[in-house]
């Protein structure tokens, strides 16, 4: 029997209460070698929605999983509509204080490492460098047939011209980068093949159900193993895919502060959570530290 995903995580009564004192997110940044680990949360500033926070896309969106994206044509059709509609917005997406924030701490020399769980390309785009991408990207597209790469928007232009006067109306857009259609919308919207051997093409994403790579795990691991502190942000760390990094870095001693409004499925491995608005919280963090936003010294 195949077994879905877990997508959702109810917290327990016993959880460890938030905080909104900011001090040991200061002590730990300011003390150097802190590895990020963010999650959908520090997008949402962008307009991009996360999964389970206040109106989370997962109240009306179940994503793609990879067993039913390579299970039909027809859900390669849905995604794929879908997905088209959605990138038009989600390539839109600028960067938003928190990303801003995290670049000027790489700038400052303060971290060690950024893994992300966002396929938006946002902390690039914000001036991060050496980002890990847990999930992949939107950017990317790869032939599950002979294993080509080419940019999405290539694609997109295909797609395009394959489905000319596509403009349907979307409820709304997903951290995925998937726009809520109705079947109806989909209609009969035209999938095209790889351009090198004619193959079924998907995002260069890790699908829900779908494993990361080894050896992409393999590096987050031992971003952790040489971090000071693990500093989570924007992830409610309900799929293991991101906890096991907090888990590892807890079993070892390494300080986990977490900064989501949320409880989080990694509360009780955590010194502390910080339960305030991502983009104010790193902002007043880069102040007491004296750097701007854009990564230059304060007065």
């Amino acid at each position: 029997m195949r077994m879905r995903p877990t997508l959702s995580w109810t917290p327990g009564a016993d959880l460890p209460p938030g905080t909104t004192d900011l001090g040991p997110v200061v002590d730990a940044l300011g003390a150097g070698g802190v590895v990020v680990l963010s999650g959908a949360g520090i997008s949402t500033e962008s307009g991009i929605p996360d999964y389970r926070g206040e109106g989370g896309s997962l109240s009306r969106h179940t994503p793609m999983t990879y067993q039913d994206f390579t299970g039909g044509a027809a859900a390669r059709r849905r995604y794929w509509a879908r997905s088209h509609l959605g990138w038009r917005t989600f390539g839109r997406a600028r960067p938003n204080a928190g990303h801003r924030c995290v670049a000027a701490f790489g700038d400052r020399g303060l971290l060690a490492g950024v893994i992300t769980q966002n396929v938006d390309g946002l902390h690039q785009a914000a001036g991060s460098e050496d980002v890990v991408e847990l999930h992949g990207s939107l950017d990317r597209v790869v032939c599950l047939t002979c294993g080509a790469f080419s940019p999405r928007r290539e694609l997109a232009r295909r797609l395009e011209a394959a489905n000319p006067g596509f403009e349907p109306v979307a409820a709304g857009i997903n951290p995925d980068g998937d726009a809520d259609l109705t079947d109806d919308q989909v209609g009969d919207f035209r999938v095209v093949p790889c351009a090198v051997c004619g193959g079924v093409l998907k995002p260069d994403v890790v699908f829900f159900g779908e494993a990361v790579p080894p050896a992409r795990v393999e590096h987050c691991r031992e971003l952790v193993r040489g971090a000071t502190t693990l500093l989570v942000l924007g992830s409610s760390l309900t799929v293991m895919s991101g906890l096991r990094f907090v888990r590892q870095a807890a079993r070892a001693g390494t300080p986990v502060l977490i900064v989501n409004r949320d409880p989080t499925r990694g509360d009780r491995e955590a010194v502390a959570r910080v339960s305030l608005p991502l983009g104010a919280a790193l902002t007043t963090v880069a102040g007491r530290l004296g750097i701007a936003a854009d990564g230059t010294a304060t007065a």
